[in-house]
Protein backbone atom coordinates (compact mmCIF):
# COMPACT_ATOMS: atom_id res chain seq x y z
CA UNK A 1 0.00 0.00 0.00
CA UNK A 2 1.40 3.38 -0.99
CA UNK A 3 0.36 6.68 0.59
CA UNK A 4 1.69 10.08 -0.38
CA UNK A 5 2.14 12.46 2.52
CA UNK A 6 1.04 16.01 1.84
CA UNK A 7 2.72 17.46 4.96
CA UNK A 8 0.07 20.17 4.86
CA UNK A 9 -2.62 18.76 7.13
CA UNK A 10 -3.32 19.52 10.79
CA UNK A 11 -0.62 18.65 13.28
CA UNK A 12 -0.55 14.98 14.21
CA UNK A 13 -0.28 14.38 17.95
CA UNK A 14 0.35 10.66 17.70
CA UNK A 15 4.12 11.04 17.96
CA UNK A 16 4.09 13.76 20.62
CA UNK A 17 5.61 12.42 23.81
CA UNK A 18 3.89 15.00 26.02
CA UNK A 19 0.93 13.69 28.02
CA UNK A 20 -2.42 14.27 26.32
CA UNK A 21 -6.02 13.71 27.50
CA UNK A 22 -6.38 10.58 25.38
CA UNK A 23 -3.52 9.05 27.38
CA UNK A 24 -5.68 8.92 30.53
CA UNK A 25 -6.14 5.17 30.06
CA UNK A 26 -2.35 4.81 30.14
CA UNK A 27 -2.46 4.26 33.92
CA UNK A 28 -3.99 0.81 33.45
CA UNK A 29 -1.00 -0.20 31.31
CA UNK A 30 1.64 0.89 33.81
CA UNK A 31 3.66 -1.82 35.59
CA UNK A 32 3.46 -1.92 39.36
CA UNK A 33 6.74 -3.68 40.20
CA UNK A 34 10.35 -3.39 39.11
CA UNK A 35 10.30 -6.89 37.66
CA UNK A 36 7.47 -5.85 35.32
CA UNK A 37 9.12 -2.56 34.30
CA UNK A 38 10.68 -3.01 30.87
CA UNK A 39 13.88 -1.22 29.88
CA UNK A 40 16.08 1.27 31.76
CA UNK A 41 18.12 -1.65 33.10
CA UNK A 42 20.88 0.45 34.65
CA UNK A 43 18.42 2.66 36.53
CA UNK A 44 16.42 -0.40 37.62
CA UNK A 45 19.47 -2.25 38.91
CA UNK A 46 20.59 0.74 40.98
CA UNK A 47 17.10 1.37 42.29
CA UNK A 48 16.72 -2.25 43.37
CA UNK A 49 19.83 -1.90 45.54
CA UNK A 50 18.77 1.44 47.02
CA UNK A 51 15.25 0.20 47.80
CA UNK A 52 16.44 -3.01 49.42
CA UNK A 53 18.99 -1.13 51.52
CA UNK A 54 16.38 1.38 52.71
CA UNK A 55 13.98 -1.41 53.67
CA UNK A 56 16.70 -3.27 55.58
CA UNK A 57 17.43 -0.10 57.57
CA UNK A 58 13.70 0.62 57.94
CA UNK A 59 14.33 4.10 56.56
CA UNK A 60 12.72 6.09 53.76
CA UNK A 61 14.43 5.96 50.40
CA UNK A 62 16.76 8.87 49.76
CA UNK A 63 15.30 11.67 47.62
CA UNK A 64 15.21 10.71 43.93
CA UNK A 65 15.50 12.91 40.84
CA UNK A 66 14.28 11.37 37.57
CA UNK A 67 15.13 13.28 34.41
CA UNK A 68 14.93 12.66 30.70
CA UNK A 69 12.65 13.26 27.70
CA UNK A 70 8.87 13.13 28.22
CA UNK A 71 6.98 9.85 27.93
CA UNK A 72 9.78 7.55 29.14
CA UNK A 73 8.06 6.45 32.35
CA UNK A 74 9.14 8.82 35.12
CA UNK A 75 5.69 8.85 36.74
CA UNK A 76 5.41 5.09 36.26
CA UNK A 77 8.79 4.52 37.90
CA UNK A 78 7.78 6.70 40.85
CA UNK A 79 4.71 4.52 41.33
CA UNK A 80 6.88 1.40 41.12
CA UNK A 81 9.18 2.79 43.83
CA UNK A 82 6.19 3.47 46.08
CA UNK A 83 4.88 -0.08 45.57
CA UNK A 84 8.29 -1.63 46.20
CA UNK A 85 8.69 0.41 49.40
CA UNK A 86 5.14 -0.40 50.47
CA UNK A 87 4.19 3.24 51.08
CA UNK A 88 1.64 5.75 49.82
CA UNK A 89 2.46 8.31 47.15
CA UNK A 90 1.05 11.81 46.80
CA UNK A 91 1.26 13.29 43.30
CA UNK A 92 1.50 16.96 42.37
CA UNK A 93 3.43 19.18 39.98
CA UNK A 94 5.56 22.30 40.12
CA UNK A 95 3.03 24.64 38.44
CA UNK A 96 0.25 23.42 40.78
CA UNK A 97 2.07 24.67 43.89
CA UNK A 98 1.60 28.42 43.67
CA UNK A 99 2.34 29.50 47.25
CA UNK A 100 4.61 28.24 50.06
CA UNK A 101 1.49 27.47 52.06
CA UNK A 102 0.38 24.95 49.40
CA UNK A 103 3.60 23.00 49.84
CA UNK A 104 3.43 23.21 53.65
CA UNK A 105 -0.06 21.70 53.53
CA UNK A 106 1.18 18.83 51.36
CA UNK A 107 4.19 18.09 53.54
CA UNK A 108 2.32 18.16 56.85
CA UNK A 109 -0.30 15.71 55.53
CA UNK A 110 2.29 13.06 54.64
CA UNK A 111 2.63 9.91 56.72
CA UNK A 112 5.91 8.40 57.87
CA UNK A 113 8.01 7.15 54.93
CA UNK A 114 5.48 8.38 52.34
CA UNK A 115 6.55 9.51 48.89
CA UNK A 116 5.79 12.96 47.46
CA UNK A 117 6.03 12.89 43.67
CA UNK A 118 6.66 16.32 42.20
CA UNK A 119 6.37 16.40 38.42
CA UNK A 120 7.87 19.27 36.41
CA UNK A 121 9.92 20.19 39.43
CA UNK A 122 11.94 22.66 37.37
CA UNK A 123 8.84 24.90 37.25
CA UNK A 124 8.63 25.39 41.01
CA UNK A 125 8.28 28.95 42.22
CA UNK A 126 11.54 30.04 43.87
CA UNK A 127 9.83 30.97 47.15
CA UNK A 128 8.23 27.52 47.23
CA UNK A 129 11.53 25.86 46.39
CA UNK A 130 13.21 27.41 49.42
CA UNK A 131 10.67 25.68 51.69
CA UNK A 132 11.89 22.37 50.30
CA UNK A 133 15.50 22.84 51.38
CA UNK A 134 15.06 22.27 55.15
CA UNK A 135 12.23 19.81 54.47
CA UNK A 136 14.51 17.59 52.38
CA UNK A 137 17.56 17.89 54.64
CA UNK A 138 16.15 18.07 58.17
CA UNK A 139 12.52 16.95 57.71
CA UNK A 140 11.41 20.24 59.21
CA UNK A 141 10.13 23.59 58.02
CA UNK A 142 10.33 27.05 59.52
CA UNK A 143 7.09 29.03 59.56
CA UNK A 144 7.15 32.78 60.08
CA UNK A 145 4.20 34.15 62.06
CA UNK A 146 3.52 37.87 61.99
CA UNK A 147 5.45 40.66 60.34
CA UNK A 148 8.12 43.12 61.27
CA UNK A 149 9.75 43.19 64.74
CA UNK A 150 6.98 41.07 66.24
CA UNK A 151 7.46 38.20 63.77
CA UNK A 152 8.21 34.80 65.27
CA UNK A 153 9.68 31.69 63.69
CA UNK A 154 8.21 28.31 64.53
CA UNK A 155 10.00 25.11 63.53
CA UNK A 156 7.59 22.39 62.52
CA UNK A 157 8.83 18.80 62.39
CA UNK A 158 7.75 16.69 59.43
CA UNK A 159 7.42 12.93 59.04
CA UNK A 160 10.34 11.31 57.25
CA UNK A 161 9.46 11.19 53.57
CA UNK A 162 10.96 10.69 50.12
CA UNK A 163 10.70 13.39 47.50
CA UNK A 164 10.74 12.09 43.92
CA UNK A 165 11.21 14.91 41.45
CA UNK A 166 10.69 14.49 37.72
CA UNK A 167 11.83 16.88 35.04
CA UNK A 168 12.47 17.03 31.32
CA UNK A 169 14.85 19.95 31.87
CA UNK A 170 17.33 19.09 34.58
CA UNK A 171 19.55 21.98 33.51
CA UNK A 172 16.89 24.42 34.72
CA UNK A 173 17.04 23.10 38.29
CA UNK A 174 18.87 25.36 40.70
CA UNK A 175 22.11 23.92 42.09
CA UNK A 176 20.90 23.98 45.75
CA UNK A 177 17.84 21.90 44.86
CA UNK A 178 19.67 19.47 42.59
CA UNK A 179 22.36 18.84 45.21
CA UNK A 180 19.77 17.72 47.76
CA UNK A 181 18.81 14.64 45.74
CA UNK A 182 20.78 11.60 46.81
CA UNK A 183 19.70 9.48 43.83
CA UNK A 184 19.81 11.01 40.35
CA UNK A 185 18.67 8.81 37.46
CA UNK A 186 18.48 9.68 33.79
CA UNK A 187 15.98 7.75 31.69
CA UNK A 188 17.13 7.04 28.14
CA UNK A 189 15.17 6.41 24.95
CA UNK A 190 14.10 2.77 24.65
CA UNK A 191 15.39 0.24 22.16
CA UNK A 192 13.03 -1.31 19.59
CA UNK A 193 13.26 -4.65 21.41
CA UNK A 194 12.23 -3.10 24.73
CA UNK A 195 9.36 -1.29 23.03
CA UNK A 196 8.26 -4.52 21.37
CA UNK A 197 7.97 -6.14 24.78
CA UNK A 198 6.02 -3.14 26.06
CA UNK A 199 3.63 -3.29 23.10
CA UNK A 200 3.04 -7.02 23.59
CA UNK A 201 2.44 -6.56 27.33
CA UNK A 202 0.04 -3.65 26.74
CA UNK A 203 -1.79 -5.59 24.02
CA UNK A 204 -2.36 -8.41 26.50
CA UNK A 205 -3.85 -5.98 29.01
CA UNK A 206 -6.06 -4.39 26.33
CA UNK A 207 -7.20 -7.82 25.18
CA UNK A 208 -6.00 -7.52 21.59
CA UNK A 209 -3.91 -10.10 19.76
CA UNK A 210 -0.69 -8.83 18.23
CA UNK A 211 1.73 -10.77 16.09
CA UNK A 212 5.49 -10.32 16.75
CA UNK A 213 5.98 -8.54 13.41
CA UNK A 214 3.07 -6.24 14.19
CA UNK A 215 4.55 -5.36 17.58
CA UNK A 216 7.93 -4.64 15.99
CA UNK A 217 6.29 -2.42 13.35
CA UNK A 218 4.71 -0.29 16.10
CA UNK A 219 7.85 -0.31 18.24
CA UNK A 220 10.13 0.79 15.42
CA UNK A 221 8.02 3.91 14.79
CA UNK A 222 7.55 4.90 18.43
CA UNK A 223 10.53 7.26 18.66
CA UNK A 224 12.00 5.29 21.57
CA UNK A 225 9.09 6.32 23.81
CA UNK A 226 6.66 3.94 25.59
CA UNK A 227 3.90 6.56 25.78
CA UNK A 228 3.95 6.91 21.99
CA UNK A 229 4.08 3.12 21.58
CA UNK A 230 0.97 2.66 23.73
CA UNK A 231 -0.82 5.48 21.93
CA UNK A 232 -0.01 3.92 18.55
CA UNK A 233 -1.12 0.53 19.81
CA UNK A 234 -4.57 1.86 20.67
CA UNK A 235 -4.98 3.45 17.25
CA UNK A 236 -3.67 0.40 15.39
CA UNK A 237 -6.07 -1.74 17.41
CA UNK A 238 -8.94 0.30 15.91
CA UNK A 239 -7.74 -0.43 12.39
CA UNK A 240 -7.29 -4.12 13.21
CA UNK A 241 -10.85 -4.41 14.47
CA UNK A 242 -12.43 -2.46 11.60
CA UNK A 243 -10.27 -3.36 8.59
CA UNK A 244 -8.70 -6.61 9.74
CA UNK A 245 -9.72 -9.63 11.73
CA UNK A 246 -8.99 -8.16 15.14
CA UNK A 247 -5.33 -9.20 15.02
CA UNK A 248 -2.53 -6.65 14.72
CA UNK A 249 -0.31 -7.88 11.92
CA UNK A 250 2.59 -6.09 10.31
CA UNK A 251 0.52 -5.06 7.30
CA UNK A 252 -2.33 -3.73 9.47
CA UNK A 253 0.12 -1.79 11.65
CA UNK A 254 1.82 -0.35 8.57
CA UNK A 255 -1.50 0.63 6.97
CA UNK A 256 -2.74 2.26 10.17
CA UNK A 257 0.39 4.28 10.83
CA UNK A 258 0.70 5.42 7.22
CA UNK A 259 -2.91 6.56 7.39
CA UNK A 260 -1.98 8.55 10.49
CA UNK A 261 0.96 10.06 8.55
CA UNK A 262 3.67 8.35 10.59
CA UNK A 263 6.33 7.05 8.24
CA UNK A 264 8.68 4.08 8.62
CA UNK A 265 11.21 6.18 10.55
CA UNK A 266 8.61 7.41 13.03
CA UNK A 267 8.53 10.93 11.58
CA UNK A 268 5.17 12.69 11.40
CA UNK A 269 3.94 15.57 9.26
CA UNK A 270 5.50 18.26 11.47
CA UNK A 271 8.90 16.54 11.43
CA UNK A 272 8.87 16.30 7.65
CA UNK A 273 7.56 19.83 7.19
CA UNK A 274 10.31 21.09 9.46
CA UNK A 275 13.05 19.32 7.49
CA UNK A 276 11.57 20.16 4.10
CA UNK A 277 11.29 23.86 4.99
CA UNK A 278 14.95 24.05 5.95
CA UNK A 279 15.91 22.38 2.68
CA UNK A 280 13.62 24.23 0.29
CA UNK A 281 13.51 27.69 1.90
CA UNK A 282 16.87 27.93 3.64
CA UNK A 283 19.04 25.83 1.33
CA UNK A 284 19.58 23.22 4.04
CA UNK A 285 20.43 25.72 6.78
CA UNK A 286 21.57 27.15 9.02
CA UNK A 287 18.32 28.77 10.13
CA UNK A 288 17.36 30.21 13.50
CA UNK A 289 14.71 28.49 15.60
CA UNK A 290 12.38 31.51 15.66
CA UNK A 291 12.55 31.90 11.87
CA UNK A 292 11.88 28.20 11.37
CA UNK A 293 8.93 28.29 13.79
CA UNK A 294 7.40 31.24 11.95
CA UNK A 295 7.91 29.51 8.60
CA UNK A 296 5.97 26.36 9.52
CA UNK A 297 3.53 28.15 11.85
CA UNK A 298 4.53 26.33 15.04
CA UNK A 299 5.69 27.63 18.42
CA UNK A 300 9.45 27.70 18.83
CA UNK A 301 9.27 26.01 22.23
CA UNK A 302 7.22 23.16 20.72
CA UNK A 303 9.80 22.57 18.01
CA UNK A 304 12.66 22.70 20.51
CA UNK A 305 11.09 20.46 23.16
CA UNK A 306 8.93 18.03 21.17
CA UNK A 307 10.32 17.58 17.66
CA UNK A 308 13.95 18.65 17.60
CA UNK A 309 15.36 16.17 20.18
CA UNK A 310 14.34 13.11 18.15
CA UNK A 311 15.54 14.60 14.86
CA UNK A 312 18.89 15.41 16.45
CA UNK A 313 19.18 12.00 18.08
CA UNK A 314 18.40 10.21 14.81
CA UNK A 315 20.83 12.33 12.79
CA UNK A 316 18.35 14.20 10.58
CA UNK A 317 19.22 17.57 12.06
CA UNK A 318 22.26 19.30 13.51
CA UNK A 319 22.42 22.37 15.71
CA UNK A 320 25.16 24.97 15.22
CA UNK A 321 25.94 28.40 16.60
CA UNK A 322 24.25 29.93 13.54
CA UNK A 323 21.13 27.77 13.66
CA UNK A 324 19.69 24.43 12.55
CA UNK A 325 20.97 22.47 9.55
CA UNK A 326 19.63 19.31 7.96
CA UNK A 327 21.92 16.38 7.19
CA UNK A 328 22.34 14.21 4.14
CA UNK A 329 20.22 11.58 5.90
CA UNK A 330 17.27 14.01 5.91
CA UNK A 331 17.64 14.61 2.17
CA UNK A 332 17.68 10.88 1.51
CA UNK A 333 14.67 10.26 3.74
CA UNK A 334 12.62 12.90 1.93
CA UNK A 335 13.83 11.76 -1.48
CA UNK A 336 15.53 15.06 -2.30
CA UNK A 337 18.87 15.24 -4.10
CA UNK A 338 21.64 16.19 -1.70
CA UNK A 339 23.44 19.36 -2.82
CA UNK A 340 25.71 19.73 0.17
CA UNK A 341 28.90 19.88 -1.89
CA UNK A 342 27.47 22.56 -4.17
CA UNK A 343 26.47 24.67 -1.18
CA UNK A 344 29.95 24.36 0.24
CA UNK A 345 31.45 25.46 -3.10
CA UNK A 346 29.16 28.51 -3.29
CA UNK A 347 30.04 29.51 0.25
Amino acid sequence: MSINFSDEGPEQVLTTAAFRPEDATEASLRPKRLEDYTGQEKAKDNLAVFIQAAKLRNEPLDHVLLHGPPGLGKTTLAGVIANEMGVNMRITSGPAIEKPGDLVALLTNLQENDILFLDEIHRLNRSVEEILYPAMEDFAIDIILGKGPSANSIRLDLPHFTLIGATTRSGQLSAPLRDRFGVVLRLELYSVEDLRRIVERSAGILGVEVEPDGAIEIASRSRGTPRIANRMLRRVRDFAQVRGEGVITRSIANEALLSLEVDQAGLDSVDRRMLRSIIELYNGGPVGLEALAATINEEAVTLEDVYEPYLLQQGYLTRTMRGRCVTQKAYEHLGIAYLGQQRMDMN
